[in-house]
């Protein structure tokens, strides 16, 4: 059986985003957002939550490249004095599997954000990183095991096979990529071990910014069998802020393949059933 959830990540970056995940929900076929705790735009985000009751909302941990929630002041060694996590994988993967001191922050951020999603009142679906961050280890374990503490049920693992991806339109595997695939194992060994469900494929990272029409209506008929996750990144426009961030993305043509009928009807042709991270057992 073919099963998919829909979703949108960086809920609560912009008004953009957050309109275009609206529109998304209400026309197309996504049903489920992450919501950035400490983004510019968290609070219409939020508003927009508690007028959708079928929209999904989980939490997309930041541990890089974004804001944090607790004041600079008490994670001095993760964010600089404006509150903004680095965007050096490199080094952070480094600093949060080796020092001590730089974890026992880590923790104490990844605490907040999980306490500021439960303040909002909404239902927890699932989590993930930003830049699958929870891919690092000590990032996974600490997502998993103080989730679970706020009810967490569900993680993505952001694993790709790279043959529905070839069928459905230009794509060349690397070793890098292969590489990625065999380093999810250890998430969802995580994952599962803790109790938590998993999804088994997830697609939106070589197309990245670039999940337009053609290509999602191309890969909906080539879903393998099992829980797909397929993830996008619209906004109803490029603000500076976007522009920023993803300078390459192209927002609003992700939004138009989350509202196209032909993706719908990609879907509807290999009778995917559309479900959210509930359903997943």
């Amino acid at each position: 059986m073919r099963r998919a959830i829909i979703s949108s990540d960086d809920f609560g970056l912009s008004v953009e985003v957050n309109e275009a995940i609206e529109i998304a929900h209400r026309k197309g076929v996504l049903s489920t957002a992450s919501l950035m705790m400490a983004g510019p735009a968290v609070e219409d985000a939020i508003e927009r939550a508690k007028r959708l009751p079928t929209l999904k909302v989980g939490l997309h941990l930041v541990v890089i490249e974004g804001p944090c929630v607790l004041p600079p002041a008490r994670i001095p060694l993760l964010v600089s004095p404006e509150g903004q996590f680095p965007s050096d994988q490199l080094t952070l993967g480094i600093n949060y599997f080796f020092r001590p001191d730089v974890r026992r922050q880590l923790a104490a951020e990844i605490e907040a954000q999980f306490a500021a999603f439960t303040r909002t009142g909404l239902t927890l679906d699932h989590a993930n990183a930003h830049k699958h961050m929870h891919l690092h280890p000590t990032v996974g374990r600490m997502m998993i095991n103080i989730g679970k503490c706020y009810g967490l049920r569900a993680v993505r693992v952001p694993l790709e096979p790279p043959e529905p991806l070839m069928a459905a339109g230009t794509y060349v595997d690397t070793l890098g990529d292969a590489a990625l695939r065999r380093w999810t194992g250890l998430l969802r060994h995580q994952a599962r071990s803790a109790g938590l469900v998993t999804n088994d494929w997830c697609f939106g990272i070589a197309w990245t910014g670039h999940m337009t029409a053609d290509r999602v209506a191309a890969l909906a008929a080539h879903l393998p069998d099992g829980v797909s996750e397929i993830y996008f990144h619209p906004a109803t426009k490029k603000n500076a802020l976007l522009q920023k961030l993803m300078p390459t993305y192209d927002h609003e043509g992700e939004l138009a393949a989350l509202c196209s009928p032909g993706f719908r009807a990609g879907l509807e042709d290999l009778h995917t059933q559309l479900i959210g991270w509930n359903n997943v057992v």
